[in-house]
């Protein structure tokens, strides 16, 4: 069995922002998310276990959701530390191998995990790692002390692989502080397999890294369009549901659900956008289970299926069309409710509305009827 440690407990400070690295926002979805992907993408790896800070646990589930993983766990005040603590969560599931990544390399090439893979059935260990390029120097007070021969030096990359057994007993025989993995073995004496990195497996650590990254993602994403539309029927008795809000009227959206117009014409759009049929096909109405259900769980799950594609959303456009009631004011709650929901930024949605000029079904003020259009960026 391959198991994997998504070491994701790190603050990130040389980055600069309010939150760690893992967590910022790459094409639209967390920076960690990505990386999951990657290291399940191949199928190699049977188990992953993310490593995360402590009291972060529920968040880093949210944030993979829908990806096959264990429960986080906490991780320690280093990295080595973390590991220690992730490869004692796997012992009961008793993994051969078991890879070590970081949250904050959203890609990994491809051949990557194979090459890693064949070096382990001669090595307890192996990393992928790229031969040093540039002359290097050591300096101090802004002058150069001596030149450093770059000859048979490598800069590490991860994923690192290493035999299960081989590694834990590293991390239990560790009386200092290594820089990898793979120094635990090398203290130990063993010899870690070198095997060919790759420049697009980059470590965010400053702004430009993840800029860098987006601008290699984006050439592999296409644009993709999707429109709904709906239409529900205004009745005594119900509350009004518009947008993931509660709207305060007299008279409330009649269906199955919550009818929420605005939300359903949103889901139809994305659904259509991924080519994966209507609202209806995923959520349909001859099921009790959905009877007055709150339609932000579908939305929710038509996010999911962006995410599951690897896509992310460019933007949402909701026209919310009635005579009653008035739209505007409760504008920026819907859209920061449908941005919530969504997992992206506000800006990213648009809420408005127009009449029918007295003309029609809502015109009359007998339902209310909603049009919607997205735009995504999904792989080719």
């Amino acid at each position: 069995m391959i198991a994997a440690l998504l070491m994701a407990a790190g603050r990130g400070e040389r980055f600069g922002a309010p939150e760690p690295k893992q967590y910022t926002l790459l094409l639209g979805r967390p920076v960690l998310r990505v990386a999951a992907e990657a290291l399940l993408a191949g199928g190699q790896v049977q188990l992953l276990q993310p490593v995360c800070a402590a009291g972060e646990e529920a968040r880093i589930a949210g944030m993979l959701e829908g990806l096959p993983h264990l429960p986080p766990v906490t991780g320690g005040a280093t990295r080595q530390a973390s590991v220690k603590a992730g490869l004692a969560a796997l012992v009961s599931h008793g993994p051969e191998v078991v890879l070590v990544h970081d949250a904050a390399r959203p890609i990994i090439p491809a051949g990557t995990v194979e090459a890693l893979l064949a070096a382990l059935e001669t090595s307890p260990g192996a990393i992928p790692a790229q031969p040093v390029s540039d002359t290097l120097k050591r300096g101090a007070e802004s002058r150069i002390g001596e030149t450093v021969p770059r000859a048979g030096l490598f800069r590490a990359q991860t994923p690192q692989a290493f035999r299960f057994a081989p590694l834990r007993a590293a991390h239990e025989a560790a009386t200092a502080e290594a820089t990898d993995d793979a120094q635990l073995l090398e203290w130990q004496g063993a010899a870690v397999a070198l095997v060919p990195g790759h420049e697009s497996n980059v470590k965010i650590t400053f702004p430009e890294d993840l800029a860098r990254v987006e601008a290699s993602l984006l050439p592999r994403l296409l644009p993709r369009v999707g429109t709904g539309f709906d239409v529900h029927r205004l009745v005594p008795d119900r509350p009004l549901a518009l947008c993931g809000i509660t709207v305060p009227h007299d008279l409330g959206l009649d269906g199955h659900s919550d009818a929420d117009v605005g939300i359903h014409a949103l889901c139809d759009a994305i659904y259509g956008a991924l080519a994966e049929g209507d609202i209806g096909r995923h959520f349909p109405p001859s099921q009790m289970k959905w009877k007055d259900a709150d339609s932000a769980q579908f939305l929710i799950h038509a996010a999911g299926r962006i995410a599951a594609r690897g896509g992310m959303l460019v933007n949402a456009d909701v026209t919310l069309i009635c005579e009653q009631p008035k739209i505007g004011p409760h504008a920026p709650a819907m859209i920061a409710r449908l941005a919530e929901l969504l997992g992206v930024e506000e800006k990213r949605i648009g809420v408005k509305a127009t009449t029918s000029e007295r003309l029609g079904f809502t015109g009359r003020g007998e339902g209310i009827a909603a049009q919607a259009a997205v735009s995504l960026l999904i792989p080719d």
